[in-house]
């Protein structure tokens, strides 16, 4: 494996380093190579290259808005046995501390960004002439992404819809309930769901979505920082309600105040922001129950019953 990588990143030099890391879904290991160190993500499973590619392509569109940092992604490279590495750069990071509220204004630039291209765009429709100012980056007025990405291992189809709710309701929600039914056949929850699932739109009734590049799974595992400022890594990007973001940044503690204050000074909650996140909690809840098993369920049904009531 290290003569392939040694081959594939072009480099003379590659010295395995002791600091290892990864999540619970892929091994990680960092390298000493010719053009500084490099962190390595392995993972053996046959979805691996899908789950990376969607992972580089997501570091790539929240690296090309400048807003927030991410280390650089480099290379997906197949394994000879089956599965996947993936080369990137490597960052010194360490907890989320004092960059806590700069990560929040960070966070609500990156949801602000395509609605001012949208502004600009706009603007400079309506000036005759555009030239040498004509922005580069495209405004997105649909929801979705351009390739599949990851949450956890699980695939998301990320097919463009021109309604922020319905492609919720449908490649996020219904796709995790769908693999639920195939491997518990729950009854309960389906019953839930058929009850849930049409008072869904009424969510929405108040509110204006323009669609938002998102990081996609945004909890403190996912989140550190170094001396110059806040790092955002390990993303499942797709382009979304903006409010979907902050649901499992919410969940699991780990962000302060500090944070969620600077992103709403920014951003300020929308009129029945509270249920949608509930809303939102929940198709967290059910990715967990997806990946980890039935400890979720409870929590599932739970936040079901909420928002029916």
């Amino acid at each position: 494996m290290e003569k392939l990588l040694k081959a594939e990143l072009n480099t003379n030099i590659l010295k395995a380093l002791g600091s290892t890391g990864g999540g619970c879904i892929s091994q990680g290991q960092t390298y000493e190579t010719d053009r500084g160190r490099v962190f390595v993500k392995i993972n053996h499973k046959p979805q691996a290259r899908k789950m990376f590619e969607g992972e580089m392509a997501s570091l790539e569109a929240i690296q090309k808005t400048n807003i927030v940092r991410v280390p650089q992604p480099i290379k997906v490279i197949d394994l000879p046995g089956g599965g996947a590495m993936f080369a990137m750069e490597y960052l010194k990071m360490k907890h989320l501390n004092k960059y806590s509220s700069k990560l929040g204004e960070q966070i609500a630039e990156l949801h602000l960004y395509n609605q001012k291209l949208g502004e600009k765009l706009r603007t400079e429709g309506s000036t005759i002439g555009k030239g040498a100012g004509h922005s580069e980056a495209q405004f997105v007025d649909k929801f979705g992404f351009h390739t599949a990405t990851c949450c956890g291992y699980i695939p998301q189809v990320n097919e463009w819809q021109s309604e922020g709710a319905s492609f919720f309701i449908r490649h996020r929600l219904q796709a995790q309930l769908d693999l639920i039914e195939k491997d518990y056949g729950d009854r309960e929850a389906r019953e839930l769901w058929s009850q849930l699932k049409p008072k869904i739109p009424e969510m929405f009734v108040s509110v204006e979505i323009v669609p938002a590049l998102l990081h996609g799974d945004l909890w403190a595992g996912n989140v550190a920082e170094d001396d110059s400022g806040p790092i955002i890594f390990d993303p499942a990007s797709f382009y979304g309600h903006s409010e979907f973001e902050l649901a499992i940044a919410g969940m699991f503690g780990g962000f302060s105040s500090s944070f969620f204050s600077a992103y709403h000074s920014k951003i300020p909650k929308a009129p029945g922001f509270e249920k949608r996140n509930k809303l939102y909690q929940l198709f967290n809840y059910i990715n967990h129950w997806n990946h980890f098993g039935t400890g979720y369920r409870g929590s599932t049904l739970n936040m079901m019953k909420k928002l029916l009531k």
